[in-house]
């Protein structure tokens, strides 16, 4: 192996680091090699001034300041008594879900996945929606423009069941009554469906016409998930949806900082808080103006939402509008049934033209054979089989390198001190030899985007959480936890090394011999899904190599 072919593994090394870092840096994390420009989110409270937050500091009410005709909530607006109101919790249990809804506002508080268990702890579900000591997320609704319902007011809900037994769906109503005008919210909980079908029904009891506007929100501390790996930064942060601005996201920092970029009007779309693996949009089912707003409503405490006006009802007269709040896994077929742009917030980076049609090939392996690790398996093995003729040709012509080593060793010996002539006979020898000394870097360049998108793939793939492979590997979407697969990942790589012309220079040569050390360290961290492909691919190079070889019968050339 000549000097150009490892410059091309430092090179191609150095990318992948580069690369890891500006993926890192676009999804808010901070940059492993330079500060970050943009302000960083204060951490949470841990003890109760974290609490109080939760419970304050949550409740803020959205100002309708950018909707002409929408008069703003003032501070008097508000219902003195309502910051002080103690309601109780209502749960509603589903196939998939267990929601605690506060009849104080009528907030969504808590939000348990019953079919996905937590990263911490195992034994536990994962829990989205929360208001604790540590955790802030919550879903809010009501009204401004008068002292009217808001998510600060106290509801009364009205008898129902409360439990999905033999249905297919359970329903809670709640009501409240301010300033002559009724808010009545119904929460419509499916069998098997993470979406939550909210209505807002709202009657004017008074003797006068008001103009209300109906506010939702999606509030959240800035933090991380717990569990998340230190290694695997994802994105956190809010995102928004138009069909004139498409798919727009930004981290909480970006709030932080007042410099989140938006559409800030529209008559359609949704926005959505995203976490890793999971996601919480509202979809307002209307097409009617709204304003798109984001705000920063505490220390380390976030929103995004929509100010929707319900134009001037008469005494006597009520407006309905409904929306849906999609809380749970982004599964891409489910996303995209919902509503235009949600499967978005799956984000494959900047190359999901090659990860989209590879998730695709993915699900449809699958579907036949009920593992997802035996499904990267057998996709490494069709990517193999793409790539083969580049690989093919690659092998022969390392294989005829290392025929050639003799020589070209030689060559050097003759002329160390005229690099002139060197390079001349060197020229003449790949000439005379038919070689290119690049020709076995190419399939290393090709799949270089490949490796980058299945990583991004199985980074982003809710499907492969807690996945089990074989015996120790529980979850695909984790670190091996025994690092087989990176040691077995770096016996592999030392393999190919020795199957690989040897560098007529002993500095190259120990880089050479530390790659693999170096790669199965970085390994350690990374999904064992994504290890698993490389090592399935590492193998079925050997192999490859080891025949190719073998059948041109390279070995020590004479000079």
């Amino acid at each position: 192996m000549d000097i150009k072919r490892t410059v091309l593994w430092v090179v191609f090394s150095v990318s992948l680091l580069f690369l890891w870092d500006q993926w890192q840096r676009h999804n808010g994390q901070p940059s492993l090699f330079f500060p970050s420009a943009n302000p960083t989110v204060p951490a949470a409270a841990t003890g109760p001034a974290g609490a109080a937050a939760s419970a304050s500091a949550s409740t803020a009410v959205p100002q309708a300041s950018a909707i002409a005709g929408a008069p703003a909530a003032s501070a008097s607006a508000v219902p003195a008594t309502a910051a002080d109101a103690k309601g109780e919790v209502i749960t509603i249990t589903t196939d998939v879900v267990k929601a605690d809804i506060d009849t104080v506002g009528g907030e969504l508080k808590r939000l348990e996945l019953l079919k996905h268990k937590d990263t911490v702890d195992p034994t536990k579900n994962l829990v989205l929606f929360d208001s604790s000591a540590t955790r802030t997320y919550l879903a809010e609704t009501g009204l401004i423009g008068g002292p009217f319902p808001n998510h600060k007011s106290p509801f009364t809900a009205l008898p129902g069941v409360r439990t999905l037994d033999n249905g297919n769906q359970v329903q809670l109503v709640l009501e409240s009554t301010e300033g002559g005008v009724k808010l009545t919210k119904t929460y419509t909980f499916k069998r098997g469906d993470y979406s939550i079908d909210v209505k807002h029904t709202v009657t004017n009891d008074s003797g006068a016409p008001v103009s209300p506007s109906l506010y939702l929100q999606l509030v959240r501390d800035g933090n991380a998930p717990e569990g998340e790996q230190r290694f695997v930064h994802t994105f956190t942060g809010a995102s928004v949806y138009t069909e004139a601005s498409k798919f727009q996201k930004f981290p909480f920092d970006k709030i932080e900082g007042g410099k989140a970029e938006h559409a800030t009007k529209a008559d359609d779309g949704w926005f959505a808080v995203i976490q890793h693996y999971f996601v919480s949009a509202f979809i307002p089912q209307d097409k009617a103006p709204r304003e798109i707003f984001t705000k920063k409503i505490a220390t380390n405490l976030y929103a995004v939402g929509n100010i929707l006006p319900l134009g001037t009802i008469a005494p006597g007269a009520s407006v309905t509008m409904d929306a849906r709040l999609y809380s749970g896994p982004e599964v891409q077929a489910d996303l995209e049934a919902i509503t235009p742009g949600l499967e978005l917030v799956k984000d494959y980076g900047w190359l999901t033209i090659i990860a989209k049609p590879i998730f695709w090939l993915m699900t449809q392996i699958h579907k036949v054979l009920g593992n997802w690790g035996w499904t990267i398996i057998a996709l490494t093995v069709l990517i193999k089989l793409a790539f083969f003729p580049l690989s093919a040709a690659s092998y022969r012509s390392m294989a005829k390198m290392k025929l050639v080593t003799p020589k070209m060793t030689s060559i050097r010996e003759r002329f160390k001190s005229e690099p002139q002539k060197m390079n001349q006979a060197m020229m003449e020898l790949y000439k005379t030899e038919k070689i290119n000394p690049l020709g076995g870097c190419l399939p290393i360049v090709v799949q270089i985007p490949v490796f980058i998108s299945l990583y991004w793939v199985l980074l982003a793939s809710v499907e492969i959480r807690n996945a089990p492979w074989l015996g120790w590997i529980h979850d695909l979407a984790a670190p091996d936890p025994f690092y087989i697969l990176p040691v077995v990942m770096a016996i592999s790589m030392f393999i190919q090394t020795k199957l690989n012309p040897t560098p007529p220079d002993p500095m190259q040569a120990k880089v050479m011999m530390f790659m693999p050390l170096i790669f199965s360290v970085m390994f350690f961290f990374f999904p064992s899904g994504l290890v698993l492909y490389w090592v399935t691919n590492n193998v079925l190079s050997i192999a490859q190599q080891w025949v190719i070889t073998r059948k041109m019968g390279a070995g020590p050339a004479k000079a």
